[in-house]
């Protein structure tokens, strides 16, 4: 159950995992430096759910569990009251579907810099143990939890149902912040009331699982979602396969959140001594509302499980909209030089560059070949990355190696390594060319390693990687997996997937690499422990890009989302945009570009020049400093901004765009945040096209004042008439000396 109690009393500097006793018996206080989750674990009993909230005192602990909190089980089995819906449903070795799991023993640990406590329970009749694991960090306001399940039993156990957490949240006027989209729509914010019911939030794509629903929730517990203030709740499965959330409101005492894998048609058999871990859901919680969500998991994100999340990100020109598979070797180099004098420091080269009995001109052939068309480059990749070196920028290269082509060298020798149910034809998405490699297949998993392994030792002139991932699973077979074992093929299939990452980052650590999943099909915290930055989007428009980079930014920080400049009109969605503000979008991210620079004017050759030359000057706030959004998109009042804060609040870059123009239009005043109030901060402007700068433009303001009263940001540009466009937007630099 979430109560709210006052705010803590002191913030200890180390996050510490303790388990007390008292007179009921045993208590479990996880803690992080202002938040506590507080469990009651009395030997042969069921654990139990206390609290979960701001941080508390130890001497307030004792009280809170004498309280009681009926009926609030921390992680509970299906068996008694079967009309319950329960975290855990099993099958035992002798048929028996009931189970009940008290505690045996409470350990804590400590490795790689997080506390972890292990409540160890077993069911009451069955040599049947469930271990509910929570790690947290000294810097971090998140904590992980899940399960880690094991029988000892003589025969098999069927796991049928099998969620990382649980948690009861106190009825009341409880509203959830959740994604919904679709290709080229992701990450489209949807906020409602919890009402009598169950909502579902779930994914079955099979390989991708976040380019329509999310596994990412927050719980506003005092009413309708607010960005600055209200307890609330976040919580993300750090998942890369089929998910559940669900959200069960009935009469009682509590709103039910559930979370973990999808269970359909993944029922799981357990042999004797094996173990089962469930993928972790991180959750945090904070009084500064939805904002206060996002800046934890931002925070933790960085230093905790992205790739080389204190590094900061290049600035990038990726080919593919710029020639899509149209690749040969001289505009290959035309392009990285393009890049280089645009100011960027690397080129990524896109789909359309592999290809040998089978060419790779459009996507429905050479998939999953991948040897260099020497028809396209003759002289090699090492010979692109020696040409990308003397233009002065990186080279990175597009790979998709968890897929292949029916009209391809590797499925015409392996047709067995594909996903495909038994005496039935294939199924093959994307136009009907595309396969997904059975990654539950041991000689699968070292082809995708050793593929990527020798493309990077063969050509060490490679820093980035782009890999993609373009299909779902259309039919459920694997041709692996035994008979009795089909229904493994989703778990199977993603325990294969991490594995490849592991052992090609176990021999490439310092890579960089993108997640792409045919768009914003790989944005979640269980693949990013493995790369360093997504793809946010393939529509790159970006009017689009505000409401989808809005979106994400919920549970992802800047550093992270792949945000490029693209041509005008627009390859998705044909809208023509002015370059500042593609450039101003772009720039609230990781900035790249995605477009032919041959076909861009001289006034968008200057304003993109200058953009690459801001963004490098600001880069260290907005890609470590802190988010605050300020006017939503979703709320049409003309008007998004957002802004970001240094850790020291001496720095500050907002980004302001006008979304909705009409005429007569009054535009809200934008009220800045997370500045400090005593400091005096100088206002310029980046990336400026007017003949005249703004009436702020040098002069210094207080933090108190930008807060509580704002700055009125003229809406027209002050250009020639052939230069004005409805779409304007404006970067400011607030700097504090």
């Amino acid at each position: 159950m979430v109560r709210l109690s006052r705010c803590a009393c002191s913030i200890l500097s180390l996050t510490v995992l303790a388990v007390s006793h008292n007179a009921a018996g045993e208590t479990v206080h996880v803690q992080t430096p202002s938040t506590s989750l507080v469990l009651e674990a009395n030997k042969g009993e069921e654990l139990k759910f206390v609290y979960y909230g701001t941080r508390l005192g130890a001497e307030e602990i004792p009280g809170i569990v004498a309280a009681g909190i009926p009926d609030a089980k921390a992680y509970a089995a299906y068996g008694k009251y079967p009309d319950d819906e329960t975290s855990l449903w099993v099958v035992h070795s002798d048929g028996n579907m009931t189970s009940r799991l008290v505690v045996r023993d409470v350990v804590t640990d400590s490795a790689g810099g997080s506390f972890v406590t292990k409540v160890m329970t077993s069911d009451d009749v069955y040599p049947f143990d469930v271990d509910v694991c929570y790690r947290t960090y000294p810097d971090s306001e998140v904590f992980e939890t899940w399960t880690e399940i094991t029988s000892r039993e003589k025969g098999e156990v069927l796991l049928t149902h099998y969620d990382s957490a649980y948690l009861p949240v106190h009825m009341g006027n409880v509203w959830v912040s959740h994604m919904a989209g679709t290709w080229a729509n992701e990450s489209r914010i949807v906020e409602e009331p919890l009402l009598p019911g169950v909502m579902r939030i779930r994914n079955k794509d099979g390989v991708r699982n976040s380019q329509t629903s999310r596994a990412e929730v927050m719980l506003s517990l005092d009413g309708p979602p607010h960005e600055r203030h209200g307890a609330t709740i976040g919580a993300v499965l750090c998942y890369s396969g089929n998910y559940v959330m669900d959200i069960e409101t009935h009469t009682g005492r509590y709103h039910h959140f559930r979370a973990g894998i999808n269970p359909d048609n993944s029922s799981y058999r357990l042999k004797p001594g094996e173990r089962f871990v469930t993928p972790p859901v991180a959750m945090t919680f904070s009084l500064e509302g939805k904002g206060g969500v996002s800046r934890n998991f931002h925070r933790w994100g960085r230093k905790h499980i992205l790739r080389h999340g204190d590094s900061p990100r290049k600035v990038l020109l990726n080919s593919w909209e710029g020639v899509y598979f149209d690749i040969d070797e001289p505009k290959m180099v035309a392009m990285m030089k393009d890049a280089a004098a645009l100011g960027g420091e690397l080129f990524v080269m896109d789909d359309g560059w592999f290809g040998g009995k089978y060419q790779r001109n459009d996507d429905s052939k050479a998939l999953g070949d991948w040897v260099t068309d020497r028809r396209k480059l003759p002289h090699g990749l090492n010979a692109l990355a020696d040409s990308a070196r003397v233009a002065s920028v990186g080279f990175g290269l597009w790979l998709e190696p968890e897929m292949a082509d029916i009209s391809s060298e590797i499925y015409e020798k392996h047709p067995d390594w594909v996903l495909k149910a038994s005496r039935r034809d294939i199924v093959a998405g994307r136009g009907g060319s595309q396969v997904v490699l059975d990654f539950s297949n041991p000689k699968v998993r070292d082809y995708a390693v050793d593929v990527v392994d020798r493309i990077l030792k063969e050509n060490p002139g490679i820093e980035y990687i782009k890999w993609d991932s373009n299909s779902g699973i259309y039919m459920h077979g694997s041709q692996h997996l035994s008979k009795e074992k089909q229904s493994h093929l989703y778990i199977d299939w993603h325990k294969g997937f991490e594995e490849v990452l592991k052992r090609v980052r176990e021999r490439h650590p310092d890579i960089v690499m993108q997640a792409c999943g045919g768009g914003g099909g790989r944005v979640n915290w269980g693949v990013l422990r493995y790369f360093d930055e997504f793809w946010t989007s393939d529509n790159t428009d970006p009017l689009q890009r505000i409401y989808m980079q809005w979106g994400t930014s919920h549970f992802y920080p800047a550093i992270a989302m792949g945000a490029h400049i693209s041509a005008s009109p627009n390859h998705q969605t044909r809208r023509s945009t002015p370059i500042k503000f593609r450039a101003d979008v772009a720039m609230s991210g990781r900035l790249g570009i995605e477009l032919q620079p041959k076909e861009m004017t001289e006034e968008e050759r200057n304003v993109c020049r200058q953009a690459i030359a801001d963004y490098k000057s600001v880069r260290g706030t907005i890609q470590f400093g802190d988010l605050y959004r300020l006017v939503s998109p979703y709320d049409r009042l003309g008007v998004a901004s957002l802004m970001y804060v240094s850790p020291q609040k001496d720095d500050a870059v907002v980004f302001w765009y006008r979304t909705e123009p009409f005429a007569g239009q009054i535009l809200p005043m934008v009220k800045l945040d997370g500045l400090d109030r005593e400091r005096m901060y100088t206002v310029t402007e980046l990336n400026r096209i007017d003949d005249t700068p703004m009436p702020f433009e040098g002069k210094s303001y207080s933090g108190a004042f930008l807060m509580d009263n704002g700055l009125d940001i003229p809406y027209r540009h002050d250009v020639p008439d052939d230069r004005k466009s409805e779409y304007s937007s404006r970067v400011l630099h607030l700097h504090s000396r």
